[in-house]
């Protein structure tokens, strides 16, 4: 019997982040996901997985047919050039925000918690990523010219690249931070990959894990090596962070459009991607805790740590709406001001006052902790926080177009078929690959939680003997 087992009145002051009798065991809870018979496993788990790949299908079919027809099947027209396709690369690229805070940023400031939800986190980086680079691919509506984006040299093309463009600077920014994750997201795996590797009972599965985890035999020289890596990665991932969704605010705040040239957006946009990102972590891995039983793992103080940070992160976005309002008021620009007020007020005040709601009421509930530690208010608050998310850059995009200066040039975005189909297709991909990931590849960074485990029992022998 552990030392928790035999205090657990040491449980209620300071609960276990990990609850687990030893190693071995840990290592069953996370390994079994993964090592289990493909044919054997849950039929909701495939039932699940046909669901999102047909939606997935239908995101190509969606391509397909808008490179067949051009770009004019979605919704998108003047006045308002850019509409759902940027309202939803901006959403993505925020989701994926939330993993390299989680894995660098906490890792860097040595928070054990962050143990249990990082190697998720990680991989829902990548695959958010990827479904916020459709849109604009799509959008230039020559996607296989896609490689003009890149510095080549122009006696190779027939234009020369803008470098002043926000939207080639978004080109450097996301591709440099799909990068970096992805070799954050893999250097952790190794230790993992070895471990599934060193028991599987399957030829092919020991060849595959052999080849991922690079000759990892857990050798003082291996873990040294592994951890200054990691710390760099770390380092390197730390103002990614910062400067990607920067440079996104940029597409809006470098223009002279009336709601969008704002010193605000940077430290604005990152706040709401950390905000939007924690919100679907949690999403997910309360979806993940309940299907594949691990609550010993991912335990009800991961849950609540993170509900503080989305309260905190809404705040702030709270106070960016303020600010926005109060700055277009005092700066006495007429211009500025209608806009604003249109966005309160005008044909869209349905879709802004869903925004205030979702991102600014809905996180205030987490200051109570019987609402922070519910599992079904955290649940919904999360699909909510995402909702209003959305409606963000809904409002920021559109809105800000959709009148111009002159009266006579105004219009109402309406989204078609296509827009709506596309939209839930990134969806569905998101969906799909994440469930693949949490199958075959172990959700859970086992080599790191060890190291929670093992001071976590030092701490609770010292509160032992301390309350002797």
């Amino acid at each position: 019997m552990s030392v928790v087992e035999q205090h657990p009145a040491l449980m209620e002051v300071n609960p276990p982040l990990i609850r687990a009798k030893d190693y071995h065991d840990l290592t069953e809870q996370i390994s079994v996901i993964t090592e289990g018979d493909v044919l054997k496993t849950p039929l909701k788990y495939w039932i699940t997985l046909s669901i999102t790949g047909g939606v997935t299908a239908l995101l190509g079919a969606m391509l397909t047919f808008l490179v067949w027809n051009g770009i004019g099947v979605w919704g998108n027209n003047r006045p308002v050039g850019w509409a759902w396709d940027i309202t939803n690369f901006v959403f993505w690229i925020g989701i994926g925000h939330a993993g390299t805070l989680i894995s660098a940023i906490l890792f860097l400031f040595r928070q054990k918690w962050r143990t249990s939800i990082n190697r998720s986190a990680e991989a829902m980086t990548l695959f958010a990523v990827m479904c916020a680079g459709v849109f604009p691919l799509f959008h230039t509506g020559r996607p296989w010219r896609a490689y003009w984006l890149f510095p080549i040299p122009n006696t190779d093309l027939n234009l020369w690249q803008n470098f002043r463009s926000p939207l080639i600077w978004d080109v450097f920014a996301v591709s440099t931070y799909l990068t970096v994750s992805a070799l954050f997201w893999f250097t952790g795996l190794v230790p993992d990959l070895a471990t599934l590797r060193d028991r599987a009972v399957t030829r092919t599965k020991q060849v595959v894990f052999g080849i991922l985890s690079l000759g990892w035999r857990g050798s003082a020289r291996h873990w040294r090596n592994y951890e200054m890596s990691y710390l760099i990665l770390a380092a390197i991932s730390t103002p990614l962070v910062l400067s990607v969704h920067s440079i996104v605010s940029f597409d809006f705040a470098t223009s002279v459009i009336p709601g969008w040239h704002t010193t605000i957006f940077p430290p604005y946009f990152v706040a709401g991607a950390i905000f939007s990102g924690f919100a679907c972590v949690m999403t997910l891995l309360i979806i993940a805790r309940w299907a594949l039983n691990l609550h010993n793992i991912i335990t009800m103080k991961h849950l609540e740590n993170m509900n503080k940070i989305i309260l905190v992160t809404g705040s702030i976005v709270g106070y960016a709406y303020a600010t926005e309002f109060f700055i277009a008021w005092y700066s006495g620009n007429t211009y500025e001001r209608y806009a604003f007020l249109n966005r309160a007020m005008g044909p869209y005040w349905w879709a802004y006052w869903t925004m205030v709601t979702c991102n600014v009421i809905s996180p205030q509930f987490f200051w109570f902790k019987k609402l922070r530690t519910s599992i079904p208010v955290m649940f919904v608050l999360s699909i909510t926080t995402n909702i209003g998310m959305w409606f963000e850059r809904f409002v920021i995009i559109v809105t800000s177009l959709h009148r111009d200066f002159l009266p006579s040039s105004w219009g109402y975005f309406k989204p078609t078929w296509v827009d709506m189909c596309t939209f839930a297709g990134t969806i569905g991909l998101f969906l799909t690959l994440f469930l693949l990931f949490a199958r075959f590849l172990p959700m859970i960074a086992m080599s790191e939680v060890k190291g929670v485990l093992a001071h976590q029992k030092g701490a609770f022998k010292n509160q032992e003997v301390v309350s002797k």
